[in-house]
C-alpha cells in the first residue's frame, strides 16, 4: 500500500509534465525505504512525549481540549486508564470525528492534520501508542523526499547530486525531529515543498495552465488548513508572482492566479471559519501582532533561530563548513570575484523562505525548532547550493562529488561524536519510564503549582501508573496530606512529584510524617518537576 500510494503520486506528477526515468523512481524508492528504516529505529528509541504531542493526541480523539478540563481531574485517585483515555481512541469512539473539528474550533490550530492523526489512531484502539503519529509522519516524509528531490533536481540539474542531497536532508537531526514529533510540522513541511514545486512549474509556463492552477489552489487550501504559519510563505510567493505578471503585462494569467488564491482562501474559510478568530483575535494571534510591533526582540530571536538551524539542520557544522569553503574560495580566486551561478529557482525560494523565517522568529511564542521545521528542507537546499557554488570555485569538476561526499559523511558522523539527538527523542526519560514499569509502580501524588502547570508534559508517566492523584494548589498541611493518602496501600512506598515554584523540602517532610516513611530518594528531574521515592 505504501509503494502503491507513492506510485499514484508519481503518476499524478506526470500529469503535470514531471518526467522521471525508471532509474530515478527506483533510486527514490530505495532512498525512501532507507530513510523509513532510520525513522523506525529512531521511533523505537523515542522514550517520552512532549506536552504538545499529548495535545495532538487529545485534540484528535478526546471530547475536550485538555483532560484537565474534567470536573474529576483534580483531587481524585485515578488509574492509568484514566489518562490513557486522553491519549487514545476508545471502543465507543470508533467512527466519531466531530471532536476533531470542535476541539480545533476551541483551540488555536486548523483541523486537517488532526483529522489525519485521528484516522491513524483508529488503528490502535484502547491503548496509547506513539506509533500512529510516527507512522503518519513517516508516510508524509516519503512525499517530502519526493518533492525535495524534484525541487533539488530543478536547482542542481544533476540527478546524482540531487539524490544525494535529498537523502542527507531527510536524515538531518531536524528531519528526524520532524518525523518523530507527533505534530503537524511534517505535513506543513510537505505543504511548503509542494507549493514551492508547483510555483516552479508556474514560473516555467508561458501560457495559462488551468490544471496547474487547480493543483496550486488545492495545495494552498490544504496548507492553510494545516498550519497558519504556512501562509507567511504563501503570501510572499503570491506577491512575487503577482509582481512578475504585472511586469510582464500578463494580466490574464495574473487574474487567473489571483482568483485561484481567492477561491482557495474562501473555501478554507468556508470549511473552517474560525481561522479568522484564531489568527486575529485569539491569544496566539494577539501575541503575534504584539511581537511584530516589538522590534527590540528581533535580533535576539534571529540569532537564536540561526543557532537552532546550525545545530539541528546542519548538525552543528554550518559555520565551520561555510568559513572553510569561503576561505578556500578567496585563496583560490586570488582576489578575483567569486563566481556564483545565477539560478532563478533559488530566487523563487529565498525571499518566501526568509520572509517566513523572519516573521516566525519574531512571532513564535517560544524559540523552538518546531516553528521553523516546515522550511528546514529548503534552508538545507539553499545553503548546500551556495556551498556547491563555492566548491566549484575551488575544485575541478570531477572532484566536486568527492568533496560533497566528504562533507556529508562528516555531517552524518557529527551527531554521534557530539551526541546530538532529535529534540523529542527524550532518551533521558527512558530510565524513569523503565523504573516505573518494573520497580516503582506505587501510589503517586503530584503536588501541582498551577502557576507553572505543564502537567501534559508528564501525562505519559501517569498513564503507566496504576494509581495517582493530582493535588492542585492545595494548602500543604499534615492534615491535608493525610486526607490524600488515606486508605492507600503504601507498603511498597510512595512516589512524590513536585513541580516548580514550591518548597520541596517542606512538602517531603510533611509527606514522610503523614505516611510514616523513613527514607527519601531523589529519582529524576522531569521537564518541569522533581520525582522522589519515599519508603519505609
Amino acid at each position: 500500500m505504501y509503494i502503491e500510494s507513492y506510485m499514484k503520486v508519481v503518476r499524478m506528477m506526470k500529469s503535470l509534465s514531471v518526467e522521471m526515468s525508471k532509474k530515478e523512481i527506483l533510486a527514490l524508492i530505495i532512498v525512501i525505504l532507507m530513510q523509513s528504516l532510520i525513522f523506525v529505529i529512531i521511533g523505537i528509541n523515542k522514550s517520552y512525549i512532549h506536552m504538545d504531542e499529548a495535545y495532538s493526541l487529545g485534540l484528535a480523539s478526546y471530547d475536550k481540549i485538555s483532560i484537565e478540563d474534567n470536573a474529576d481531574f483534580y483531587g481524585t485517585w485515578h488509574t492509568g486508564e484514566y489518562y490513557e483515555d486522553y491519549l487514545s481512541v476508545q471502543e465507543d469512539e470508533i467512527g466519531e470525528f466531530s471532536q476533531v473539528y470542535i476541539n480545533q474550533k476551541n483551540d488555536v490550530h486548523p483541523p486537517f492534520y488532526y483529522l489525519l492523526l485521528r484516522i491513524f489512531m483508529g488503528f490502535n484502539i484502547g491503548t496509547f501508542s506513539k506509533w500512529p503519529g510516527i507512522i503518519l509522519n513517516i508516510i508524509i516524509f516519503a512525499f517530502v523526499t519526493l518533492f525535495t528531490y524534484l525541487i533539488t533536481k530543478k536547482i542542481f540539474k544533476n540527478n546524482k547530486i540531487s539524490l544525494l542531497i535529498t537523502f542527507i536532508s531527510a536524515i538531518t537531526i531536524s528531519s528526524l525531529t520532524n518525523v518523530i514529533y507527533i505534530r503537524m510540522y511534517a505535513l506543513s513541511t510537505l505543504n511548503v515543498l509542494i507549493t514551492t514545486y508547483l510555483h516552479f512549474k508556474l514560473y516555467e509556463q508561458n501560457k495559462l495552465d488551468r490544471k496547474l492552477l487547480v493543483f496550486i489552489g488545492l495545495s494552498a487550501l490544504i496548507g492553510s488548513l494545516t498550519h497558519y504559519y504556512y501562509l507567511f510563505y504563501l503570501v510572499m510567493l503570491f506577491i512575487m508572482f503577482a509582481i512578475k505578471y504585472v511586469k510582464e503585462k500578463r494580466f490574464k494569467e495574473l487574474l487567473a492566479y489571483f482568483l485561484t488564491m481567492v477561491a482557495a482562501g474562501s473555501l478554507s474559510l468556508l470549511i473552517f471559519p474560525y481561522s479568522i478568530n484564531h489568527m486575529f483575535f485569539g491569544y496566539r494571534g494577539q501575541g503575534v501582532i504584539s511581537k511584530l510591533m516589538n522590534f527590540s526582540v528581533f535580533s535576539t530571536s534571529i540569532f537564536n533561530y540561526l543557532t537552532k538551524i546550525n545545530y539541528f539542520v546542519f548538525n552543528n557544522l554550518l559555520w565551520i563548513i561555510l568559513i572553510i569553503l569561503l576561505l578556500l574560495s578567496l585563496y583560490k580566486s586570488k582576489g578575483k570575484i567569486i563566481k556564483i551561478e545565477n539560478n532563478d529557482y533559488i530566487k523563487i525560494i529565498i525571499l518566501p523562505m526568509l520572509f517566513y523565517f523572519v516573521l516566525v522568529a519574531i512571532a513564535s511564542p517560544y524559540i523552538e525548532l518546531r516553528y521553523i521545521l516546515p522550511i528546514c528542507q529548503l534552508i538545507f537546499i539553499v545553503v548546500i547550493y551556495y556551498c556547491y557554488q563555492l566548491i566549484r570555485n575551488i575544485f575541478s569538476k570531477k572532484n566536486i562529488k568527492y568533496v560533497f561526499s566528504i562533507i556529508f559523511i562528516i555531517m552524518l558522523i557529527a551527531p554521534l561524536i557530539m551526541k546530538i539527538e532529535p529534540e523529542v527523542l527524550f532518551t533521558n526519560k527512558k530510565g524513569i519510564v523503565n523504573k516505573i514499569k518494573t520497580e516503582l509502580n506505587v501510589p503517586t501524588v503530584y503536588f501541582l503549582n498551577s502557576n507553572h502547570n505543564r502537567f501534559l508534559d508528564d501525562i505519559y508517566l501517569f498513564s503507566i501508573l496504576d494509581n495517582s492523584y493530582i493535588a492542585k494548589d492545595i494548602n500543604i498541611t499534615l492534615k491535608n496530606i493525610k486526607k490524600i493518602i488515606y486508605a492507600q496501600d503504601l507498603s511498597k512506598g510512595i512516589l512524590i512529584i513536585i513541580n516548580s515554584g514550591q518548597d520541596n523540602e517542606n512538602i517531603l517532610d510533611l509527606v514522610m510524617k503523614a505516611s510514616n516513611m523513613e527514607n527519601c530518594e531523589y529519582i529524576v528531574h522531569l521537564n518541569n518537576s522533581d520525582v522522589y521515592y519515599l519508603s519505609q
